[in-house]
């Protein structure tokens, strides 16, 4: 007669394999090891661009006239969107939104390459995190775009980390069950992540030349 200890054990080892199998029926970026390293990566781009503007923003305040890095023409000028009421939404600089934000995700990603589980509630806030997040700089982008009629290659650097960052992360919760989809759909989607990225990336580049297509045609008179 088998002792209860083989027993449980037997258990445990059949669960073990159950989880690795069902790990390997996902979309490959949302495995824990690829989806990880989408987040470091993601994250370590975007705190690193928001840390160039924060000091930027820092040398701003210190000197009015002080000229950015990245202030190369009329159009393009992290100087100019700084001095802007867009750039501190909340009554401060925007950047430094991003260096906590873009932190939680690496710490996240850091953690998943561990090994580390996090409760359903985690994911839940961190969709929540990012989708604020990805909503904020569509708006951001548009009042560059259409307002403003400047653009800050910083935040450019932002916006494009954002993309794939949003699209996995709500690809990866779909999958794993923390948002709740059918499973046809489910798979769809996590199996579509890299097109909807760069569909999202096509969309940015296209907005990009019709909102400046007189300084791409030259008839902007600079």
């Amino acid at each position: 007669m088998p002792s209860i200890s083989n027993s449980t054990q037997n258990n445990r080892v059949d669960g073990l394999q159950e989880r690795e199998a069902g790990r390997e029926g996902l979309p490959p970026m949302t495995r824990d090891k690829q989806f990880g390293w989408l987040l470091v990566i993601t994250g370590v781009v975007g705190w690193l661009a928001s840390g160039a503007l924060v000091l930027e923003k820092l040398e701003v305040l210190k000197d009015p006239n002080h000229v950015t890095a990245c202030d190369i023409n009329p159009w393009v000028s992290c100087g100019a969107v700084m001095q802007t009421w867009q750039s501190s939404v909340f009554g401060f600089p925007n950047m430094f939104i991003g260096i906590v934000a873009f932190a939680v995700v690496i710490t996240t990603g850091v953690a998943v390459l561990a090994g580390a589980k996090f409760a359903r509630w985690y994911w839940l806030g961190l969709q929540a995190g990012v989708t604020l997040g990805f909503a904020f700089v569509v708006w951001l982008w548009s009042q560059a775009l259409y307002t403003i009629h400047i653009l800050c290659p910083f935040c450019m650097v932002v916006w494009a980390a954002m993309i794939p960052l949003f699209v996995w992360v709500t690809a990866r919760n779909i999958t794993h069950g923390v948002i709740k989809v059918p499973a046809g759909p489910a798979r769809i989607v996590g199996d579509s992540g890299w097109i909807i990225t760069a569909l999202l990336y096509v969309a940015v580049i296209a907005t990009i030349f019709f909102a400046f297509i007189q300084v791409f045609i030259g008839t902007s008179g600079y």
